[in-house]
């Protein structure tokens, strides 16, 4: 397994770990984003950290029959994830605002399905995940990540949370930006609202 300080150094050494005024995603102001898409061009670097993250996954849930990733972000992880796991992959896409599953991807009732996402700071993007699996009636096993950079004040996820590293980063509401991050351009690197 990685360990966190040689995690983070490739985060850098990728530049996937930016620093500057960013609107998550989620809606909330931080300092830094995590962008995984950078690590994950990197597919030689980025083994290292999908093996660890395989074995953690392993070692937690027996029983997985399909790994579900939310477009864009999850994508690759779960594409990766899965050829080390030897489980299919699909993922869904947004359709009007909403996930959905698509090009011919469905869940088989009864299956055990785990939500492979490359950042989970909310856990908005998963839960909404989570209602195509109840649809579809299958089982949630739990969730992965390749970083859980949530607190426990704007995580919506309870339990059942993987992640290869764990970083705190401060967000912040609209209305609670600290001065120094007002004053720094805002940059809006998350998928959430691309049509």
């Amino acid at each position: 397994m990685l360990s966190p300080k040689k995690s983070l150094n490739i985060l850098r050494k990728t530049n996937a770990l930016l620093e500057g005024h960013f609107v998550l995603s989620s809606g909330l102001h931080s300092p830094k984003y995590i962008q995984c898409a950078k690590l994950l061009s990197y597919p030689h670097v980025a083994e290292q950290i999908c093996k660890s993250l395989a074995n953690k996954i392993k070692r937690r849930f027996k029983k997985i029959d399909l790994i579900l990733a939310p477009a864009i972000g999850g994508i690759i992880i779960g594409y990766e994830i899965g050829k080390i796991l030897k489980k299919e992959t699909i993922f869904c896409e947004r359709l009007n605002g909403k996930f959905a599953l698509r090009r011919g991807f469905s869940i088989n009732k009864g299956s055990n399905v785990l939500i492979i996402e490359d950042v989970i700071t909310t856990g908005k993007s998963s839960l909404e995940c989570v209602k195509l699996i109840k649809n579809s009636k299958a089982k949630l096993v739990g969730f992965a990540s390749i970083i859980d950079r949530s607190t426990k004040k704007n995580l919506k996820i309870k339990k059942k949370i993987i992640s290869h590293l764990r970083i705190k980063v401060p967000t912040y509401k609209k209305n609670k930006i600290p001065v120094s991050l007002k004053s720094i351009p805002i940059s809006t690197p998350g998928s959430r609202f691309i049509k």
